[in-house]
């Protein structure tokens, strides 16, 4: 899969989860931050990344930095997805339903924060097992990832579109 150039692209920046870490050495404890985050155009393209540093704004930086490098394209249908899917990560489960419109993101803090990134209006969710931040937004990521097109899924099975329009 070709990498995505982030250069052009608006793209809005959010923290889910900061957890700071502890060394034990011989003179104490040494603290460093571990930041979770999020970055999306609100058009389909979204990225995630952890970022390590002993400050949390370098933490956050590093972060933002490697989710830009990681962004993949989602398939949207308007502005909710193609089909139902279910992303696992670690323990983290997390299902995508797609739903009507006006319906809103039906989703917790962790999966709603990588939902407004892509640009999803529309969506149910139910995030399943694990409550862990890091694991729920990356299980909703590989959901993400696993997402065709009914073009996409015609071409892997290798038949042709038939249109409704067709004369039987």
């Amino acid at each position: 899969m070709a990498r995505i150039n982030p250069n052009g692209m608006e793209l809005t920046e959010t923290v889910v989860a900061i957890n700071r870490v502890a060394k034990v050495v011989k003179g104490g404890k040494r603290f460093s931050f571990s930041v979770l985050v999020v970055v999306g155009d609100k058009k389909g393209h979204v990225g995630t990344s952890v970022g390590k540093a002993k400050e949390i704004q370098a933490a956050i930086q590093k972060g933002i930095a490697r989710a830009k490098k990681d962004l993949i394209e989602i398939p949207l249908h308007g502005v909710t997805i193609p089909h139902a899917v279910l992303g696992e990560f670690g323990a983290g489960r997390v299902f995508l339903r797609p739903a009507a419109p006006g319906t809103g993101v039906i989703a917790g803090g962790s999966v709603r924060a990588v939902l407004d990134a892509v640009g999803i209006k529309d969506i149910l969710s139910k995030s399943l097992r694990s409550s862990n931040p890091y694991n729920v937004v990356y299980a909703t990521f590989e959901a993400l990832k696993n997402l065709r097109t009914k073009e996409q899924v015609n071409t892997l099975r290798s038949k042709e579109m038939v249109t409704a329009d067709a004369t039987r």
